[in-house]
């Protein structure tokens, strides 16, 4: 709940030693403390900033302690989760560094600081891990033409191999390059199974650092010879060899062809089709995965508009020109945002350009579910959860043996055939912008202009809350109109961090995490405790719940556009101004005591409807961190019942706005209703902009408003010595059957998907 600040009392102060993040008795050591310049006087000394902020989980990097002036002679020892240790050390300047720790997880990481060589840890801060694939080129060491890499030894690959680096992100003349292998030990989905990155060898020692090295691989003698999977590490020559948690700089993780034995060299087509058969036995005996991930959208329209549940997989992606190596015929892929409950396990979904999803069984570029989720999951730390890498090891270096480095493709596709959609049901979605016009969950759409903190969703499903914050609208001149307009939006999901995002004129938007602004300067995609948090190169922010709940937010002419998404088990339990959601929209206007009113009530009904979903300061998610926000929403009144807006503005032919509002507008009601009561045409065109994307999104979902589902009548196979026509199993789709030469048709010639979801006719026989 947010604190009502104390001003601290003059005398003696407190100190933010090992206190960081709490209220004090005297001062504040909490990240609002500056704005309300209410801050313990060694604030700035104990609660770190550090730059840079995040790095790959697998360690290795140099970070800054930006605030902190620190003795030189001091020794620095780092502490990660209060158990993992590294050494750190003064710069001449003064300034502290630490050296990220290899880590088995995503996320924010508490750290803390010892100065007196780890018998005190009184310096705090976080350090945020990352995804190995999501941190940037230049923070890795490049593996040139890496196709060369991870073919190397099979036909026509041969020749040398070649590295570079940024060899000014190490500071030292020479260096050692050493080889890191993957590998989970233990019984599948036991409490003994295990992850460890290990040192095997080392390639090249004491090389000058000059950024570039070439060499010729030779096969692998030894028990090296079982790894297949890894990564380079670059370190100093001064440490020692497979020292953890040094300065270093990995390569991206591989398939290690180049360092495979004589075994491969020789005959590298039947070395992956032996590793082949034995992946597809190990998994006869693994449980079956398929049987709980979710099914996938139905159309490329759905799946590019379910933002809470799918996120573009950046493998095949239409935005950035539909590259789809993995994947041909596809122009676009989405994979699931959650791992499967209870293996962890992901899904992928890949549609072609007519925007039908493509399934395996008809074609190779089909989607592949993933035993492993690329992402990992909570609580991370052990297989199959580990981020990127469990994925590897059950789902792409398997697809090397059987399909890149053998003839066995079959194999792969039998143990990941692409799901259907036969069970997928779109989310329902519900909007709000403008001087704020409200869409509900059911379509209902209202204006209410009320100046507070109001209730938008709430459910007793997952304790999903979300609310907003409206403010007055400023007229061009820059006086105050008698509107308002979404300023902020802040959320939470059971025991979830709690983001807040609000309209800035500096930066536009600004986002907070548990009321503290994080920059999105480093990361765009950021995984936290109960939900993921993505940010756009145009600012708009997706907040992912675990629920499959999704939160957009844009900041669009001085206010914010929302959208809320959640999927259909929510039926019947939100409430809020986004209505109760149960397909009826009688029964939006439902008050907090249950009383419901009219859909047909007056603008000043609705004004009553809305101020009774005003929050209270004990249920607050908002972040008060200026006397403005103190003054106007903690200690003011939730609904300023004393602000009354205008309720239908007047338009007077005489007004020469109202002709260019016409051309404007046409008959979009919303976007007349703001030009007339802001008068600026730009926040008009922003509100039909808005209007519009809402429209679209719910066509989009729905695509059939008759038929509240897009129905699949699930795949169809080509009869024996037959071939079909199509590959499209939705509503209204025919397939058609044809005979080999030879061969006559028993059965039906075409079968026609129904609105039961059954096929028409009868399974035809050659």
């Amino acid at each position: 709940a947010p604190v009502i600040y104390n001003k601290p009392l003059n005398g003696a102060q407190d100190s933010c030693a090992h206190r960081c993040g709490e209220l004090l008795g005297t001062c504040s050591c909490q990240a609002t403390c500056q704005s309300l310049r209410i801050c313990c006087q060694d604030y700035k000394e104990f609660c770190l900033q550090i730059s840079p902020y995040s790095g790959s989980l697998m360690g290795g990097k140099d970070f800054l302690i930006e605030n902190t002036a620190l003795n030189t002679s001091s020794v620095l020892t780092c502490r990660f989760k209060q158990k993992i240790t590294t050494l750190g050390y003064v710069a001449k300047d003064g300034k502290g560094h630490c050296i990220s720790p290899l880590l088995y997880e995503t996320g924010f990481i508490p750290f803390d600081v010892s100065t007196d060589g780890g018998l005190t840890f009184p310096y705090t801060g976080t350090w945020l891990s990352v995804h190995h694939s999501k941190t940037s080129d230049g923070e890795k060491c490049t593996l040139v033409n890496e196709t060369k890499w991870q073919y190397y030894g099979t036909p026509n690959t041969d020749g040398n191999l070649t590295l570079t680096w940024m060899h000014q992100a190490l500071a030292a003349t020479s260096i050692n390059i050493e080889v890191w292998g993957y590998q989970e030990t233990g019984d599948s989905y036991s409490e003994n199974w295990l992850a460890e990155w290990k040192y095997l060898y080392t390639l090249a020692r004491e090389i000058p650092n000059t950024g570039k090295f070439s060499f010729t691989p030779v096969p692998t003698e030894g028990n090296y010879r079982t790894w297949d999977f890894g990564m380079l590490r670059i370190i100093p020559s001064s440490y020692s060899d497979g020292q953890s948690n040094i300065p270093s700089i990995w390569s991206s993780e591989h398939a290690l062809a180049w360092h495979l034995g004589k075994d491969f060299r020789k005959d590298p087509n039947a070395w992956a089709a032996a590793k082949c058969i034995e992946w597809d036995r190990k998994e006869e005996m693994l449980p079956n995965f398929m049987e709980e991930i979710t099914d996938c959208p139905c159309t490329l329209a759905q799946a590019r508009a379910d933002t809470g549940r799918f996120h573009t997989d950046y493998g095949c992606d239409i935005e950035k020109g539909s590259v789809c190596t993995y994947h041909p015929g596809a122009v676009h892929c989405v994979r699931a945002i959650q791992a499967s409950p209870q293996y962890a396990a992901g899904q992928q979904c890949c549609y072609d350009s007519t925007g039908t999803q493509i399934l395996t069984r008809d074609s190779t570029g089909g989607s592949t579910p993933d035993r492993g989720h690329d992402w990992g999951s909570p609580p991370f730390m052990k297989p199959p959860r580990i981020p990127g890498f469990s994925h590897w090891l059950y789902d792409v270096i398997s697809f090397y043996y059987c399909c890149l480095w053998s003839d066995n493709c079959h194999l792969y596709m039998k143990r990941r055939p692409s799901s259907d959609c036969r069970t997928y049901r779109p989310p329902r979605a519900a909007s709000a912008f403008g001087d704020p016009h409200f869409f509900t969950f059911d379509g209902l759409n209202f204006t209410f202009k009320g100046q507070g903190e109001y209730t938008l969703v709430e459910s007793d499903l997952t304790f999903l809350r979300v609310q907003g914050r409206t403010q007055q609208a400023h007229f061009p001149n820059g006086t105050v109109a008698e509107v308002t307009g979404l300023s902020a939006v802040a959320m939470q999901e059971n025991n979830s961090d709690v983001i807040e995002v609000r309209y800035s004129e500096v930066l536009n938007l600004e986002v907070l995490l548990n009321h503290k602004v994080i920059s999105f300067s480093e990361q765009s995609w950021i995984d936290l405790k109960g939900l993921f948090l993505h940010s756009t190169p145009d600012q708009k922010i997706t907040v992912m719940f675990s629920s499959g709940s999704g939160v957009e937010v844009r900041g669009t002419r001085g206010f914010l556009t929302l959208t809320v998404l959640v999927p259909e088990k929510f039926m019947n339990h939100t409430q809020g101004l986004f209505g109760v959601m149960n397909g009826l929209t009688e029964d939006d206007y439902t008050f907090k005591n249950k009383t419901i009113m009219s859909v047909d009530a007056s603008p000043q009904q609705l004004f009553e409807f809305g101020a009774n979903w005003a929050v209270e300061n004990g249920t607050s998610l908002f972040t008060y961190d200026t006397e403005f926000l103190l003054n106007s929403f903690f200690y003011g009144k939730k609904h300023n019942a004393s602000f009354l807006p205008v309720f239908s503005p007047n338009e007077d032919p005489a007004d020469p706005l109202v002709k260019e509002m016409v051309l404007l507008c046409d008959s979009d009601p919303f976007c007349r209703f703001d030009v007339l009561t802001t008068r600026s045409l730009q926040v008009g065109n922003s509100t039909k902009l808005s209007h519009q994307n809402h429209k679209r999104l719910v066509e989009n979902l729905e695509p059939d408003m008759s038929v509240l589902l897009v129905i699949s009548c699930g795949w169809l196979d080509h009869p024996a010595n037959g071939r079909k026509n199509g590959t499209n199993y939705l509503l209204g789709s025919t397939i058609s059957f044809i005979c080999s030469q030879g061969y006559e048709l028993t059965g039906s010639k075409e079968r026609m998907c129904q609105v039961t979801g059954a096929w028409s006719g009868d399974m035809p026989s050659c």
